[in-house]
């Protein structure tokens, strides 16, 4: 087996194309977030200077059996691994500490990222601690719910600023539901945000009957034939009016309609999520977690 490290994300997504084609909804966002950054590179957005920002496969002969990034903005910048054997995971972190890099955390696939983390504390020292176990679910064919008086609409560029507070609210809350005091690595960058819209993220607003902002869902542009819902923010005085529910399952099936395949991401410790989503339609797909490395 073999460990290759790429600063180049098309370089990387030439090489890796075929495991993420392999199985593109768990390979998302490793998929969306590659094609964002070839996008913004195209755009003359520079590489960043003052983190680790890389991408990595492990080889075995001619076959692709892992990948993993290394791109989050927020420290300590933990990496991201999709589904792979347990000796390729213990030999990617093994190069990494090797070449003097401590990986800072782990998130992704289970029991991979498990994997990693506990191999770094054993040679490095610390402990483990779960952030969020979160699971990736994808809908095949939707189940309308009902209605709620209002208008879905996409986003301008006059809407950028409440979109950013949104996305910062959306961590807020995020942790709050699930229980978990609030992180600053569970925030969203402001300016990372700001990129994201000026690359073609797309954003929706629900307008409640007043024509008021309610609710505000993204939707990742589609990679390798499967686009990403998220986030999904519904402000507390509009909660409880199943807005979510409809424009998640809305924008669902019109992407089902133009032929993408349809997932999102939910923490497993907020039932309330989990129970809409499989409402209207949406199946698990695979376990994740966001895995901290404590110092001792």
């Amino acid at each position: 087996m073999d460990v290759q490290f790429y600063d180049d994300p098309a370089e990387f997504l030439a090489v890796a194309g075929p495991v993420l084609t392999a199985d593109p909804v768990v390979g998302s966002v490793i998929a969306t977030n590659s094609q964002r950054i070839v996008r913004e590179r195209a755009a003359g957005v520079p590489k960043p200077t003052d983190r680790p920002f890389w991408w990595a496969t492990v080889t075995d002969g001619a076959d692709v059996i892992g990948a993993a990034m290394r791109t989050m903005p927020n420290p300590p910048h933990p990496m991201f691994v999709l589904p792979m054997p347990d000796e390729a995971a213990l030999l990617l972190v093994t190069t990494l500490l090797e070449r003097g890099e401590h990986p800072g955390g782990c998130n992704g696939a289970l029991p991979a990222a498990r994997v990693i983390a506990d191999e770094t504390v054993r040679l490095r020292g610390g402990t483990v601690a779960v952030a969020m176990h979160s699971r990736l679910f994808e809908c095949r064919e939707v189940i309308p719910p009902k209605v709620p008086p209002g208008t879905l609409r996409p986003t301008g560029p006059a809407d950028d600023d409440l979109v950013v507070e949104w996305c910062e609210a959306f961590g807020r809350d995020a942790d709050e539901q699930g229980g978990r005091e609030p992180e600053p690595g569970n925030t969203r960058d402001p300016e990372a945000v700001r990129q994201r819209i000026l690359a073609g993220r797309r954003f929706w607003l629900f307008l409640d009957s007043d024509g008021e902002p309610a609710h505000l869902t993204g939707v990742n542009p589609p990679a390798f034939g499967v686009s990403r819902i998220g986030p999904v923010y519904t402000p507390k005085s509009h909660r409880g009016r199943g807005i979510a529910s409809h424009v998640v399952a809305e924008l669902t099936a019109r992407g089902l309609a133009e032929g993408t395949r349809m997932c999102l991401f939910t923490d497993q410790a907020n039932p309330i999520s989990n129970k809409i989503y499989e409402a209207i339609g949406y199946r698990a797909v695979v376990d994740m977690a966001n895995l901290k490395i404590l110092p001792d």
